[in-house]
């Protein structure tokens, strides 16, 4: 259990670093608000893996991470998105 938690900690770190590299522009993120994102995305590429089946390999699941790093992605930019949006006022476009 100790051991899920560390690795989910770690690889949390990895692909939040990554998926804020990757997303284009400044994101105004805390290190503790990547690392969440991060975890987030490391739990649920896991999760959505070990579903489809692509977590049971003999060596290293590239599946399993390129789907946690594609979740960090999209969950960096959703943050970043949210909280410009929240510093300019702004709700989204008028309807």
């Amino acid at each position: 259990m100790i051991g899920a938690i560390v690795s989910a900690i770690v690889i949390g770190a990895i692909v939040g670093a990554l998926g804020r590299l990757i997303v284009p522009g400044k994101q105004n993120m805390s290190i503790g608000l990547t690392l969440i994102v991060g975890i987030v995305a490391a739990l649920l590429g896991t999760l959505i893996a070990h579903v489809f089946g692509w977590a049971d390999t003999r060596g290293i699941d590239w599946l399993e991470h390129i789907l946690q790093l594609a979740l960090a992605v999209l969950g960096v930019w959703l943050v970043a998105r949210m909280q410009a949006n929240r510093s300019t006022g702004s709700s989204g476009p008028a309807v």
